[in-house]
């Protein structure tokens, strides 16, 4: 059986630890040839000591010999780590960049034996030394653009999102992580695919994002809004509708991506249809890129979950397949007017979106039976005034406060 190599390395940032004294650790995600996925913790010296131990190793390729044939790349010596802000600024090979670099070498170094056995996961990796009780770890994260781009300056120390979890979730795998109702934890990573790396305490797992609400409001805030152009998928995976409001697409078929929904479950438009899919199972046309590295399962649907219990009143609203469908046949109508009539001042244009508001779906009125000649009914160009309580609702604070002082000495007068 051929030995698993490292395929993928990302700094995703550090931890100031207070527990046995002060130190810091590295965050690194690595990807394994077989798919599998491993947070592990390093310590700059560890790293940097392995950098040497990898040069000593391969003498030419580090320049030891002829520095003109140089390709392992250099990393500062731990002395210069934290000696100021300015130093971490100018210093040209950062540890992600290293990350970056030293993953790309030829197969011969970077899938030795010796950075294969350096990156596996240890047991302090999944089982981190008990917390200090006086002082809690500290988390500098990376930004994805940083981490997968050149530069890549750690950024200032930040808060975790901390999400509460609605319903006992038990792990099926060793990579999740079993949580209880009521349990608080901190967000690691948000993959598309619905896939949350989390840690609670000392353990640290995957688990599905329909598990997961957030203390300060519902969760379809974080959602994005529908994009009714559509986005073009391919589908890399088959999947048959297990519920009304899913889409049983097949491998190989072109979709457009309408909505893209935090917890993995994506609107996709197949023509005249619409539905629920998995996103784990697209790939973006024209890339190689995969939702679900890691071969996970697609996560349930938070309309699947039984007894969920949340702390918000208000409970999580979606759009139905309906509103998606008539939503579409909307946008292709307008979309049809400005391609045939491109010169003609628009009679036939959309509702004002201050008429939308009215709608309970955000959406226009269109029954299914109207005719050809309601749907081209003329509208005014410019639409009505909005009533004063609608302007208020969309004005910023600044301009909502600057109206209640007015208010309030004009009713003095």
């Amino acid at each position: 059986m051929e030995d698993i190599y490292v395929r993928h390395l990302e700094l995703l940032g550090y931890e100031k630890r207070f527990f046995p004294s002060q130190h810091y650790v590295y965050m690194l995600m690595v990807k394994w040839s077989d798919l599998s996925e491993k947070l592990i913790y390093r310590t700059y010296p560890e790293i940097h000591t392995f950098h040497k131990s990898l040069k000593d190793m391969f003498p030419i390729e580090s320049g030891q010999i002829e520095k003109r044939d140089r390709i392992i790349p250099s990393l500062p010596a731990p002395r210069w780590l934290w000696e100021s802000e300015k130093s971490r600024e100018t210093t040209k090979s950062t540890l992600a960049e290293y990350c970056q670099k030293v993953i790309s070498l030829p197969p011969h170094i970077s899938r030795c034996k010796h950075l294969s056995n350096f990156f596996k996961v240890r047991p302090e990796d999944e089982n981190p030394p008990a917390p200090n009780t006086l002082k809690r770890a500290e988390t500098f994260l990376v930004s994805r653009d940083q981490a997968r781009g050149v530069a890549s300056e750690i950024s200032a120390p930040i808060i975790l999102d901390t999400y509460r979890v609605i319903a006992d979730f038990e792990k099926s795998t060793k990579y999740e992580i079993t949580l209880h109702t009521g349990d608080l934890v901190e967000i690691v990573e948000k993959n598309e695919n619905g896939w949350w790396f989390c840690q609670c305490e000392s353990k640290r797992g995957w688990i599905p994002a329909s598990y997961l609400e957030p203390l300060d409001g519902p969760d379809e805030a974080e959602d994005a809004e529908p994009n009714y152009e559509g986005d073009e998928h391919i589908t890399i995976q088959a999947y048959k509708a297990e519920q009304d409001d899913e889409i049983s697409l097949e491998v190989g078929e072109t979709v457009e991506v309408i909505h893209k929904l935090l917890d993995g479950w994506w609107v996709v438009r197949k023509g005249d249809e619409t539905g629920y899919f998995p996103s784990m199972f697209l790939s973006k046309a024209g890339k190689r890129e995969r939702l679900n590295p890691g071969g996970q399962r697609p996560p349930p649907r938070r309309s699947t979950i039984r007894n969920a219990k949340s702390i918000h009143n208000k409970s999580r609203q979606r759009l139905s397949q309906d509103t998606y469908r008539r939503n579409s046949r909307r946008y292709f109508q307008q979309k049809g007017s400005r391609l045939s009539e491109p010169q003609r001042n628009s009679k036939n244009a959309a509702k004002s979106p201050l008429k939308e508001r009215k709608n309970q779906d955000n959406i226009p009125e269109m029954s299914g039976s109207s005719s050809e000649s309601e749907l081209k009914k003329e509208a005014p160009v410019i639409p009505p005034r909005p009533s004063p309580e609608l302007i208020l609702e969309r004005c910023t604070d600044n301009t909502r406060k600057k109206v209640s002082i007015h208010n309030v000495r004009v009713t003095r007068l």
